[in-house]
């Protein structure tokens, strides 16, 4: 296993974690939109940072995937 998996899996879990840690409380009415908010608000302070964060694991992970196609191939 190269280093280059090992870095795709820990950036997989650290989304992984990242998305659950945005997850609001609410149960199964909030997924299916029974919670009453609006779907369209700011996000403020950790919310934010949070939802930048993903963004940027995201990106860090497709660059890795890329990068093991090509290099692996």
């Amino acid at each position: 296993m190269s280093l280059l998996n090992v870095a795709q899996i820990i950036i997989a879990l650290m989304v992984v974690v990242v998305i659950l840690a945005q997850v609001r409380g609410g149960g199964l009415g909030g997924i299916f939109g029974g919670s009453g908010e609006s779907a369209f608000r700011t996000r403020r302070g950790i919310e934010r940072t949070l939802f930048r964060f993903t963004i940027i694991l995201v990106v860090v992970f497709i660059i890795l995937s890329m990068l093991s196609v090509k290099l692996f191939k």
